[in-house]
């Protein structure tokens, strides 16, 4: 695991606008990794969601690229304790990409799947009707490797565990199936305003 400043000796200071036991980054955005940042190049890059749809598909960098954009502006939660606000992220909307790939009515959840290996459990209405984004940019600027570039998805309302660097693909699922964390006690959604952080939480 790789961590980087800003994960200890922070106070813990609640304010109005954080969830329960959070505490406000301000300038820092820290870094944390279950797995090594890998060399992978836009040009390297896919993305592809499959399972319960009625056309499974794959997107490269450039065909990802021409579906129009969107964007968000708000905050990032992590179960360590950190909170940052004010982000600016760039990229597609995943509705997009669900569309284009028609989700059967059995579909519940999703599995998501990084380019590393890593996996994370997600309830379907928590990445559909605009709650979450494939991006590829941060304030203005390409999405740094330790960050998830060259994409990652983005599910801000959750735990930012939900929202897995080096993105590589959806599948659809007709139940709950625990990803990476899940499997090591952490709790199967992850809502910070509920403190869902733990199995059992």
């Amino acid at each position: 695991m790789n961590v980087t400043r800003g994960f200890t000796g922070r106070p813990r200071v609640q304010d109005a606008g954080l969830p329960p036991g959070q505490y406000d980054a301000r300038d820092d955005w820290p870094v944390l990794s279950a797995e090594v940042t890998p060399d992978l190049s836009p040009a390297d890059w896919t993305f592809g969601v499959d399972g319960l749809v009625a056309a499974p598909r794959t997107w490269d960098w450039d065909t990802a690229h021409a579906l129009p954009g969107s964007s968000y502006e708000g905050a990032l939660h992590c179960v360590t304790g950190w909170s940052k606000f004010g982000m600016r992220f760039t990229g597609v909307s995943l509705d997009r990409f669900l569309d284009a790939v028609r989700p059967q009515e059995s579909a519940t959840h999703v599995m998501a799947y990084s380019h590393t290996g890593y996996t994370t459990d997600l309830p379907l209405a928590d990445v559909t009707g605009g709650k979450a984004w494939l991006v590829w940019d941060c304030d203005g600027r390409p999405l740094a490797p330790e960050h998830g570039g060259p994409a990652r998805l983005l599910v801000p309302h959750l735990y930012f565990w939900k929202s897995p660097k080096w993105i590589a693909g959806l599948t659809l699922l007709d139940h709950d199936e625990p990803g990476f964390w899940e499997q090591n006690g952490y709790h199967a959604r992850g809502n910070p305003w509920e403190e869902q952080r733990y199995s059992g939480d």
